[in-house]
């Protein structure tokens, strides 16, 4: 069971409500500690599943006063063990009275989490050009090994992540940095990659080449369960890397492809590689916004929750506009 410690300073006579506040939310351990200036501070040990509900209602009380800040620190270990609490027994007839929290981190530290993936910096180009460099000398070698190794190296996860949740939480200024994250990254890739392209010869029969330039159903699947793969080890909280080559996987080869392909003078085959791109970067920001959805991912006021949900509807709508109609003129095109 993972825990948080949140921990807040308060003037004393408003730390009395804290207890009842939470009294609710299957604290572990709340403690009160005085402070030399008459304040207290507030250290409660909790499931991390409960720290979003317990943070929620201690913002509502709480967050207007001055100076008063909140703080989450994950725990690794407690003595004693903290075990969780045994469910009650359940009434026939009787519903049950709290609906359970989802499997997942807080929504605040989600946040932070994601929110520095979103940032246009020179680490992350930097970061870019080499993957889409390792990239381009698998695919010339028509090397697996190779190419995965680019994919440890892309940090094409993070904005498109980030993207799906501000997408999600209907934040504009999260939406912003990402999708400026995400386009800097695929302009940088794409255009190295063809400037590669001019610069050796460029093989289209090669398998690994070849096998990038036609979107397949397999391809759409597999897009899909990237982008799934990719929220869920952020919302659980989970080590990123092993999931960030999954997303690599669907986005890095078919866009450095169509960059060789392209600069190596196979234009047709080059289009080819850049819509499977497409498909899948479509597919796996989708994905990424249904499962933070299913995952319970909302603002924490109502006027917020408005303002995600319809946010939320219109992308996903356009999401799927753009899907059926490219997918529909790649296959007009195949017929031609």
């Amino acid at each position: 069971m993972a825990l948080r410690l949140i921990e807040m300073v308060l003037q004393e006579k408003d730390s009395e409500e804290v207890r009842d506040l939470l009294k609710d939310h299957n604290v572990l351990e709340h403690r009160q500690i005085g402070l030399p200036d008459g304040a207290v501070l507030v250290r409660v040990l909790l499931d991390a599943e409960q720290s979003e509900a317990a943070l929620d209602a201690l913002e509502k009380v709480y967050a207007a006063g001055g100076g008063n800040r909140a703080i989450i620190l994950p725990v690794e270990a407690t003595l004693p063990r903290a075990e969780p609490d045994p469910e009650p027994p359940a009434t026939p007839g009787q519903p049950p009275s709290e609906e359970k929290s989802p499997a997942r981190i807080g929504r605040e530290e989600l946040y932070e989490d994601i929110k520095d993936a979103a940032r246009c910096s020179r680490v992350y180009l930097a970061m870019t050009v080499l993957s889409t460099v390792v990239a381009s000398i698998g695919l010339q070698y028509d090397s697996v090994v190779i190419i995965i190794g680019a994919m440890v190296i892309a940090p094409l996860l993070g904005p498109n992540i980030a993207l799906a949740l501000g997408t999600t939480l209907g934040d504009m200024s999260l939406l912003r940095r990402a999708l400026v994250t995400a386009l800097a990254g695929i302009a940088t890739a794409l255009a190295l990659s063809a400037i590669i392209g001019l610069l050796v010869h460029v093989d289209p029969a090669l398998p690994e080449l070849a096998s990038r330039t036609r979107v397949r159903l397999g391809d759409v699947t597999l897009a899909l369960a990237s982008g799934c793969a990719g929220a869920l080890a952020f919302t659980t909280g989970v080590s990123a890397t092993l999931i960030g080559v999954m997303v690599a996987l669907a986005l890095l080869p078919p866009l450095v492809a169509s960059g060789l392909l392209l600069g190596g003078g196979h234009p047709a085959l080059g289009a080819g590689a850049f819509s499977l791109f497409l498909v899948n970067l479509i597919c796996v920001n989708l994905a990424g916004v249904m499962t933070f959805l299913v995952q319970g991912i909302r603002p924490a006021s109502w006027w917020e929750q408005d303002r995600a949900a319809k946010a939320t509807r219109v992308a996903i709508g356009l999401w799927v506009l753009l899907l059926a109609g490219l997918l529909g003129l790649i296959l007009l095109l195949r017929r031609g």
